[in-house]
């Protein structure tokens, strides 16, 4: 749910609202990535298909039909009490997870910065994140 006194005033601080993310088929992987997270799928918006994350920030899935979609990486903080259950959809939806970002560990978890974490890719090959605590920073 958005902050109404953000609507209607401002912003105190820069935040990232939205990003769009190329696909090849926005409802495939909007579905996708929803189903992971255990997220909805809102309604179209123009040509955006979008994925509200909770914290303010949407995924806007856009198809891009003319050339291939270059592979990204998101990473997203989730709940520990949930990771589980991401894990298991992973698993029913039969992708493989990795413990790292090169994908040389499958199905195995990581443990940085004391949480655990996964790689996973989406139907177009963005190197999805999932992890359950932030990366600690210098």
């Amino acid at each position: 749910m958005r902050n109404e006194q953000t609507l209607d005033e401002g912003v105190t601080t820069v935040q990232l609202n939205h990003h769009a993310v190329y696909a090849s088929d926005r409802y495939l992987s909007a579905e996708f990535l929803a189903a992971v997270l255990g997220l909805e799928v809102g309604a179209p918006f123009g040509p955006f298909l979008p994925v509200d994350l909770g914290n303010g920030v949407t995924l806007d899935y856009y198809e891009k039909r003319d050339e291939p979609v270059q592979a990204q990486h998101y990473a997203f903080l989730v709940p520990d009490a949930q990771f589980d259950a991401m894990i298991g959809r992973l698993r029913t939806l039969d992708v493989t997870y990795y413990a790292d970002p090169n994908h040389t560990e499958p199905g195995r978890i990581n443990g940085l910065f004391g949480g655990r974490g996964v790689y996973f890719d989406d139907p177009d090959g963005h190197n999805m994140e999932i992890m359950t605590r932030p990366y600690i920073r210098p």
